[in-house]
């Protein structure tokens, strides 16, 4: 005889809410610990509490499996990233990348070229983790070679790629956030521009600034980029054909191929070019499908760069995302977020408190469920009534749902978006947040114009349209 399920109550609800949080941060601030214990201890205690509202292990487990399985592409995707740069390193594609955009950018502007590059290439795909594995991970090696932190380059590509992930019509989250509110997807993109376009600016200037900072104190040398080069050259064929994986997965992307196929093709593809270039074994390309590139040069300056990638090179990042995606289940199952949400929204009254309360909200929601995806449909459902109810356009839920999740997402350590992007671009979460500057101005602004009363579209007598 199983116990009866119940929907848990509000101090429930809070008391497992701050207990995970209190676990994570305590455990990171407090004692330095590794975050997979301790989500694997907020996990626990989360499932305790479901048990104690009256939910059975295995409904428990179904919680856990349904939250893996809406995620199962992303999990792919991180396996894909790890055969992807092992192949393009053996291949030359990224070494390439390196040398010529060493030779050709100027460092002072390497930060705001590198944020308009990823902005237009995540805008004509659609995807942020496209741009981040392709374009941003080139980025990587070529800003770190000019000698501008690699926080700081890694903050950039997120931003670039947030940037098109949010505003581009071919986008998963832009098509989600306008269904999840109910409106029509071109009354969201113009919606966000209100708010985007002054941050996409200041972020702009922020990374001017950042890069005359960085190239004013780095201790990087011309010695040093000379010596990068020579050491490139004479260790890979630099034909400008090896260049054809990346190219070819862009291409891909911009034709809206599905990301699996896309980065198996570009896996493979760079495989090849590994074998015909570099003259490897075609046992050694294999072999760095799961191990990453392993040639050392003895040079630690290109070591830094080469040495990386593979499938075991993505264990951390997969290992972390698969434990946020079991707790994100329980949550949901038990509905906790939800209980707490309904009860906030009755001592909601200003419009502007609305706006706070749905931004938090979604933050949150992305945090408990570790999906960008499930906060935007989750939050999309709870407050677009209560945006109705106080006459505001619906395309106003659907840029805040955007604002808390596809740009907060990225830098949270134990979301599948966050995780990703840590392990592509091989910098901690917490180290490349502040540099992140987009992802954390975006949504201020958007709080900010709120209070002030600007930017927040009333419903006039037409009728919605429906996405």
């Amino acid at each position: 005889m199983t116990n009866e399920v119940k929907r848990p109550s509000f101090g429930a609800s809070l008391s497992t809410f701050l207990g995970v949080v209190g676990i994570l941060v305590i455990g990171i601030l407090a004692f330095k610990m590794d975050i997979h214990i301790l989500l694997s201890l907020g996990l626990i205690y989360t499932c305790f509490m479901a048990k104690s509202a009256g939910f059975t292990l295995d409904e428990i487990f179904d919680g856990m499996a349904d939250s893996v399985k809406k995620a199962m592409v992303a999990m792919l995707i991180f396996i894909l990233i790890g055969t992807i740069i092992g192949s393009w390193i053996s291949a030359g594609t990224v070494p390439a990348l390196i040398y010529y955009g060493l030779k050709f950018l100027n460092p002072k502007f390497f930060l705001p070229a590198g944020f308009i590059v990823c902005c237009i290439t995540s805008f004509a795909t659609g995807t942020s983790w496209g741009t981040a594995g392709t374009v941003g991970l080139a980025m990587m090696g070529m800003g770190m070679g000019l000698g501008i932190p690699a926080p700081a380059i890694a903050g950039m590509v997120i931003s670039g790629a947030a940037f098109g992930d949010k505003m581009s019509p071919m986008s998963d989250t832009t098509i989600l956030a306008a269904a999840s509110a109910e409106c029509d997807m071109y009354d969201h993109i113009k919606a966000m521009s209100y708010t985007t376009i002054p941050a996409t600016l200041i972020s702009l200037a922020g990374f001017t600034f950042l890069g005359f900072k960085y190239t004013a104190s780095s201790n990087m040398t011309s010695q040093d980029v000379v010596i990068l080069q020579e050491t490139l050259e004479k260790t890979f064929n630099l034909n400008p054909i090896v260049l054809l994986p990346i190219l070819v997965v862009i291409v891909l992307s911009l034709m809206k191929v599905p990301s699996v196929p896309a980065l198996t093709i570009g896996t493979f593809l760079g495989s090849a070019t590994a074998v015909i270039f570099q003259k490897v074994s075609i046992v050694s390309a294999m072999d760095a499908l799961n191990y990453g590139y392993t040639q050392a040069t003895g040079i630690a300056i290109v070591d830094k760069l080469l040495l990386r990638g593979g499938i075991q090179g993505m264990m951390w990042t997969f290992s972390l995302a698969f434990i946020a995606l079991c707790l994100g289940g329980v949550l949901e199952k038990a509905e906790f977020l939800t209980v707490l949400i309904e009860k906030i929204l009755l001592n909601v009254k200003s419009n502007a408190g609305l706006m706070l309360v749905t931004m938090i909200s979604t933050i949150v929601g992305c945090a408990a469920t570790s999906e960008v995806y499930l906060a935007i449909i989750l939050n999309g459902s709870l407050f677009k009534d209560a945006y109705t109810d106080k006459g505001l356009r619906r395309s106003l839920l659907s840029r805040i749902l955007e604002e808390g999740s596809t740009l907060v997402g990225p830098i949270i350590p134990w979301t599948t978006c966050g995780a990703f992007m840590a392990g592509t671009l091989g910098v901690d979460t917490l180290k490349l947040a502040p540099f992140a500057l987009l992802c954390w101005i975006n949504p201020l602004i958007s709080i900010v114009l709120g209070y002030m009363g600007i930017f927040v579209p009333k419903e006039d007598n037409v009728a919605k349209k429906v996405a």
